[in-house]
């Protein structure tokens, strides 16, 4: 984008907070524009600032990171979340993206991958850990061997294309990225995301791994 992006940063730690700011203000294209160190108060802000994307902790007091961007992504679609945590059990993991996080780092990430995350988000790309992503696809993996028949259960089942397509996601791809692997248009692979999506009667591509997940599809 053009303008600078608007990042709020949530988190309980006042010297994390510091420190972040600090990191991203030498950016050119990065405005950080606000500071929260709950989620309630992250909620408030957020209206009060329009934030293109904020970096969410998750354990934090009075409303956790969980909760705020649940909250967040219902009632401001267009903000994006990180979460940015030191936890990466399944559950954490799951739990933020479920609640419509688009992307998910631990707190040792190094500056250039937070930026690099930061500058995808404002693109609506998603991005992912290479140990996050590889949680979920182990997951996926898991969840494909016990139940490798439950896609059948779709009113309409997904195409091998369209399974393909899925799996590249889960690795946090972006559809451009996805386009290059395949050799296909990028507007075909945004179409068969949102054949995909319907099939699933999901919202949001975080939503179609883990439904997927939950299916076992694996094509």
């Amino acid at each position: 984008m053009n303008l600078p992006i608007r990042v709020m940063i949530v988190d309980d730690q006042a010297l994390f907070r510091e420190g972040l700011h600090t990191l991203l203000s030498v950016q050119a294209d990065i405005d950080v524009v606000a500071e929260a160190g709950n989620g309630e108060e992250a909620l408030r802000l957020a209206v009060r600032h329009q934030p293109h994307v904020v970096l969410m902790d998750l354990r934090m007091p009075v409303l956790d990171g969980v909760q705020a961007t649940r909250r967040l992504h219902a009632s401001l679609p267009d903000c994006k979340v990180i979460v940015l945590t030191t936890f990466d059990d399944d559950e954490s993991v799951f739990d933020g993206l479920r609640a419509g996080a688009i992307g998910y780092l631990l707190k040792d990430v190094s500056s250039e991958k937070l930026i690099e995350a930061i500058r995808s988000a404002a693109r609506g790309e998603y991005f992912l850990q290479p140990s996050i992503t590889a949680k979920l696809m182990e997951e996926f993996s898991r969840l494909s061997r016990l139940h490798n028949n439950a896609h059948e259960t779709l009113a309409e089942p997904l195409s091998s294309r369209e399974v393909e397509i899925l799996k590249l996601v889960a690795t946090g791809a972006s559809n451009k990225e996805i386009a290059e692997i395949l050799v296909i248009a990028e507007g075909t692979v945004k179409n068969h995301l949102t054949n995909i999506l319907s099939k699933l009667g999901v919202k949001d591509r975080t939503s179609a791994v883990l439904k997927a997940q939950q299916l076992g599809i694996t094509g």
